[in-house]
Formats: structure tokens, C-alpha cells, sequence
């Protein structure tokens, strides 16, 4: 059990299901000898953690790999250069207005 598992629980996640969905979940709740709760939370968890690496990690083929590093390892262009950036950063974010 990791350390955010053994994390104090005060926030409740409601769902609506159908009756059906909710047998489905229930009985695979039950083939996998969990209570109905930590099941849904498992596999909920299961799935954000899927989604969120799907956006951290990425593979490509050598070429792609070689453009990728070659984009990485360029000088550095001054911020001057680059208007649109330079606004863009100038600007204040939406938490700061």
C-alpha cells in the first residue's frame, strides 16, 4: 500500500449507473473479492493513471527520434525573436487576474 492509499478519505466521488451496470460492476466486484467501493476506486484509478501516461510517454520510430533530438539540441533563439511568445508570457494567466 503506497503512502497517497493510506491517505485519510474525506472526499466522495457519486456516480449515476443503470441497474444493469450496476450488477455488472457488482458482480465482477464479487469475482474479485472486493467490496463495491474499492473496486470501483481500483479501476477507476487504474484507468487515470492509463490516460495520464498516455500523455507523458510517447515512442517513435529512429528518424522521428532523430528529428525529435535534433529539435531538442538546437541553440536556443532569444526571447525577442519570438513575439508571439514573448506576449504570450507577458500576459497574466487567468489565476493571477
Amino acid at each position: 500500500m503506497g503512502a497517497a492509499d493510506k491517505e485519510l478519505k474525506g472526499d466522495r466521488l457519486y456516480v449515476r449507473v443503470s441497474r444493469r451496470q450496476r450488477q455488472v460492476i457488482g458482480e465482477a466486484a464479487e469475482a474479485a473479492d472486493k467490496d463495491l467501493s474499492a473496486f470501483v476506486l481500483e479501476a477507476a484509478l487504474e484507468q487515470a493513471r492509463t490516460v495520464l501516461a498516455d500523455r507523458r510517454f510517447f515512442a517513435l520510430d529512429e528518424t522521428a527520434w532523430r528529428r525529435f533530438t535534433a529539435l531538442l539540441d538546437r541553440p536556443v533563439t532569444p526571447l525577442a525573436s519570438k513575439p508571439r511568445l514573448e506576449e504570450l508570457l507577458q500576459t497574466p494567466s487567468a489565476l493571477e487576474r
